[in-house]
């Protein structure tokens, strides 16, 4: 056991000055700063001292990046303006340096540290970036001397323990050293045996395996100290000397073919862990020693019959124990996160993770601390305590029961696991490693983590065979890659890049005007009517790069000086339609797709013939998809506002689609949604229907329309202005202050196209509501002619199911009659599954044809054992007291001729039984059953087989009880044998009566 160092003492100071002169006192009682003191210097020093706007850490479900399980660096938000394709008068372009404290969580992916979280003390699943960006502001000189200046002077951390690492070149590459940055530092008084160079892995940045990267310099601190020079452990992964802030100049863009190309404009990306800052401002070697984890640490103890925390790290029994709280206290602040942020247990991508991440802790927890069960979910208040200040968020959204049901289940699936390794090393040979596809269904299907899998074979003395299971691992991954990689749009024509776009800004050629899409009114007979728009190409896009001209037959992105084309953007597909050339009406230019990228709308053509920059163009949307398109739009900001109204103001919304052929919303509720709820949902929207509101639209500032009481919006980057969507109410009236008119309709920030008023919705109908993980439902929902027709499926269905209901009632005795009736309800539950009708309706009917099921399968039941007891007191009448029955009775399946069976040998203990039943198929039944007094010198299942052998059949069974079929050309010679089988080794001296 080894307990983890801690800093020499004498190293701490008695106060941490803010920017301005301000000073930051001790933390009661103990060495340094707080961590909220920590956080709120670094953003104070930014953004008073030096001028950046200080924004709000995002979620940690990444925004419209789907190879990102979760957001793991500060810079994700950010990605937009170094790829050049944020809107310019989206948030994110209105500043030019920004810092913040962003929540971010590595655990799968690129980035995994789960499986080292608990061995050492420094591994977090979550963390906080504390960072500042430049974005074609200012570069290398400034970056540093800010760095620099927070940390010796606001920070006061000793220079002679500080060293910074800078890019020393790559050949290769064709890179030579950033000896720009190593004189920036040696300007700054950093003594050059502290400024060192380093190569491509540990000093140039990439943000994938193409795009925006660069040399960073990374400043490293030694816990050590005491005038030593430790630059012999810089980067060796010495806990000693550890890296806390990093500093990437952003100069390059890694394009397709590997090469580097310098970008359009430079840009500088930070990011310093706040655990490992406050670990070195609090004087302490361990992250958990922090008042960021103790609190947590105490809550553990207080929850366990588990020793208290020592910062022990090792193998032994109280390293275990030690290694526990580090996990769960890391876990449940993770967990706490990313549920807040929508993120919940699942079964796919981050939720699968996540999921994986509450069992490890559930595990640490009931295994290793001996706590009870609730003890996660009990940390949350205090997790809340510890973060709620910094992300508001977690004070509103915690789940407490998101955790607690997800633990039962798990505790569950444990006593499941446990019998499946008992159940497989019971068969295993000795010597041999446990199979890989036990543990993968383990790992896989029951959640089991790996650790946990490897600890409960360490216990029976067997080992995981790895290299299979690595391949297995291997394999799924492959495969998971494959379907992302399907899933991504093909065609890169419409994407621009980072160089285009640059060339375009620099040409001074304008963003498209898209607001012509907004430009559609309702005619005299309440038609909604398109106008077509004129417009000009300005450049075209191809094989990732701009052309003035483009052949026939090529495909192609045209850009457009305007449009009125909606480009895919806020969950609503981009509109379909078609362009043709002024003067040319007889030739059309299919618009397949329409993209927003960095201020320009791209429209995916196929030029029919050659298409030039200066051509003039009419735009023609396809009014059918658009006026589908804004049904469903607008059906999905009624829908919204009935699931808050029905399902309380806290339900949020976590994600939708907007299809011309239907609508589907993600939000979140804390159980299922009933039969009632969703007839209740549907009934709200029915109302705001019939009252044919107005659809109001206007464009406002975005500081202003976030002031509005009750607006709604999702995660997204918004432009400025921002446009305002309320239903009944003018946007002007929303817009005052102590106006409470949006909390009574609905008042979304929406970009999207709308109906004009909300009785053009005409009807709509939820077809489908299930729950994607515990805690997020998901429903889809159609509208106009499409939820009339599904009315008219579900009352259809009703009608037949209230049919079938009817004959159940009526008395049968025939057991075809009720099989039959048994597969209509079969059948028809199947069609109900599957039709397009309303969700609620479905539940009824699915309510009612379980139960008409059960009252099938019982009176078939019934009816059944009525059968074969009348014919086995028929058989009793005649044959009492005798060691074997051999005998054909009429029996409609085998499942009653067995039960034939079963009635003599219960009636008539000792008697051995064989009959055979033929049926209008010309097939026979045999069903035997042999008294526990012959066996083993007489078998069932060998009787059966010689009786159904003759019969030109087959047979199976036990030693007791057997069955099994064969041809009727055979049941003379059958019988024979079942008399004749083993010279009727029961009794030779007692006769066997055989019925003929």
């Amino acid at each position: 056991l080894v307990r983890a160092p801690q800093a020499p003492r004498g190293r701490c100071r008695g106060a941490l000055p803010l920017p301005r002169g301000a000073s930051l006192p001790r933390r009661g009682g103990a060495a340094g700063p707080s961590a909220g003191q920590v956080r709120a210097a670094f953003l104070r020093f930014f953004e008073e001292r030096h001028g950046h706007r200080r924004l709000p850490s995002a979620p940690v479900r990444p925004r419209g990046d789907p190879r990102l399980l979760f957001v793991n660096a500060g810079m994700n938000q950010f990605k937009p303006i170094f790829l050049g394709t944020v809107h310019p008068r989206s948030e994110l372009a209105q500043h030019r340096r920004v810092v913040n404290s962003q929540k971010c969580v590595r655990a799968g992916g690129k980035h995994n540290d789960l499986d080292d979280v608990g061995r050492d003390t420094y591994h977090h699943t979550f963390f906080e970036m504390l960072g500042n960006w430049s974005f074609g502001d200012y570069f290398k000189e400034e970056a540093c001397s800010m760095a620099w200046e927070l940390l010796t002077e606001v920070y006061e951390i000793p220079r002679d323990r500080l060293y910074v690492t800078y890019f020393g070149g790559d050949a290769s590459l064709g890179l030579s050293a950033d000896e720009e940055c190593r004189d920036v530092w040696l300007r700054l008084g950093v003594p050059a045996s502290h400024v060192l160079p380093f190569p491509l892995k540990d000093n140039f940045w990439e943000m994938g395996d193409t795009g925006p990267c660069g040399p960073c310099t990374e400043i490293h601190y030694d816990h050590v100290g005491g005038g030593r020079n430790a630059a012999a452990l810089v980067n060796q992964g010495n806990p000693d000397v550890v890296e806390i802030w990093n500093l990437v100049f952003m100069q390059y863009s890694r394009e397709v073919e590997g090469n580097l190309l310098p970008l359009p404009q430079h840009h500088v990306d930070t990011g310093m862990g706040l655990e490992r800052l406050v670990t070195v401002l609090q004087n302490k070697r361990s992250n958990y020693d922090t008042d960021l984890f103790t609190p947590i640490l105490d809550a553990i103890h207080k929850g366990c019959r588990a020793p208290r925390y020592q910062g022990l790290v090792g193998d032994a029994d109280v390293g275990r124990v030690n290694m526990a709280y580090r996990v769960v206290a890391d876990h449940v602040r993770t967990l706490c996160v990313c549920i807040t942020d929508g993120i919940y247990p699942g079964f796919t991508g981050a939720e699968l993770v996540l999921r994986r991440i509450l069992r490890r802790a559930v595990r640490f927890c009931s295994e290793v601390l001996q706590a009870p069960p609730g003890l996660l979910a009990s940390l949350v208040p205090t997790v809340v305590e510890v973060l709620g200040d910094a992300y508001p968020e977690l004070t509103r959204n915690a789940n407490q029961d998101i955790i607690n049901d997800n633990e039962a289940a798990f505790l569950s699936s444990l006593e499941r696991g446990r019998r499946i390794i008992e159940r497989t090393v019971q068969q295993m040979e000795p010597s041999t490693n446990f199979p890989a596809e036990v543990a993968w269904s383990l790992y896989g299907s029951l959640g089991f983590p790996l650790d946990l899998i490897d600890l409960m074979l360490e216990e029976k003395g067997i080992s995981l065979d790895s290299a299979a299971f690595n391949e297995l691992a291997l394999e799924d991954a492959k495969r998971k890659a494959g379907g992302l990689q399907a899933g991504q749009p093909g065609n890169t024509n419409t994407h621009l890049d980072v160089h285009s776009l640059a060339w375009l800004q620099r040409s001074n050629v304008p963003a498209t005007d898209d607001s012509p899409k907004y430009a559609y009114r309702l005619g005299q007979h309440g038609q909604y009517e398109f106008s077509p728009c004129q417009a000009t190409i300005l450049m075209l896009y191809r094989d990732q790069s701009l052309h003035k001209e483009v052949g026939a037959g090529q495909r192609c992105g045209v850009i457009l000086d305007r449009t009125n084309f909606y480009a895919e953007q806020g969950g609503q597909d981009s509109d379909q339609g078609y362009m043709i050339r002024l003067g040319q009406q007889d030739v059309l230019f299919p618009v397949e797709s329409v993209r927003l990228c960095g201020g320009y709308v791209i429209h995916e053509v196929t030029a029919v013939e050659a298409l030039r920059a200066g051509d003039q163009v009419q735009l023609f949307v396809d009014e059918a998809q658009r006026l589908a398109c804004m049904t469903n739009h607008t059906a999905t900001h009624l829908l919204n506002f009935a699931l808050r109204r029905v399902l309380g103001d806290s339900t949020e919304q976590r994600g939708s689609h907007v299809t011309a052929e239907r609508l589907r919303f993600d939000f979140d509720t804390k159980g299922h949604v009933t039969v009632e709820q969703l007839q209740q949902v549907e009934q709200v929207v029915q109302d705001l229907i019939q009252k044919n509101e107005v659809v109001h639209m206007a464009e406002v500032p975005l500081t202003q329309a976030r002031r509005v009481q009750g607006l709604r919006a999702v995660d997204e980057g918004y432009p400025d202005p921002v446009r305002i969507v309320s239903l009944g109410v003018p946007v002007e009236n929303v817009l005052t202050c102590d106006s409470e008119a949006a909390m009574q309709t609905s008042v979304e920030l929406c970009c999207g196209t709308h109906l004009l008023q909300t009785g053009s919705v005409e009807d709509l109908a939820i077809i489908s509501e299930r729950q994607l993980v515990k805690g997020i439902s998901r429903v889809i929902a159609v509208t106009g002619g499409q939820a009339k027709e599904a009315r008219e499926v579900g009352q259809c269905l009703a009608t037949e199911v209230d049919s079938v209901s009817l004959r159940m009632k009526q008395r049968i005795t025939s057991i075809p009659e009720m099989q039959n009736l048994s597969k209509e309800v079969g059948q028809l539950t199947k069609v109900v599954a599957n039709a397009a009708m309303p969700q609620w309706q479905r539940k009824e009917l699915q309510t009612i044809l379980k139960a008409l099921q059960r009252t099938a399968n019982t009176a078939v039941k019934k009816l059944e054992l009525q059968q074969a007891e009348k014919a086995a007191q028929i058989l009793l009448a005649k044959y009492s007291n005798q060691p074997i029955i051999i005998d054909t009775v009429p029996a409609d399946s085998l499942s009653i001729l067995m039960k034939v069976v079963n009635q003599l040998c219960d009636k008539s203990p000792g008697t051995s039984v064989l009959l055979l039943s033929p049926q209008a198929s010309g097939e026979v039944l045999c069903a035997c059953q042999v008294s526990k007094n012959c066996v083993p010198t007489f078998s069932a299942a060998d009787w059966a087989v010689a009786v159904c052998t003759q019969m030109e059949g087959k047979a199976g069974g036990s030693p007791i009880v057997a069955k099994g079929s064969g041809n009727a050309r055979g049941m003379q010679g059958a019988l024979t044998t079942a008399l004749e089988f083993h010279g009727n080794p029961c009794s030779r001296t007692v006769p066997c009566f055989v019925l003929r």
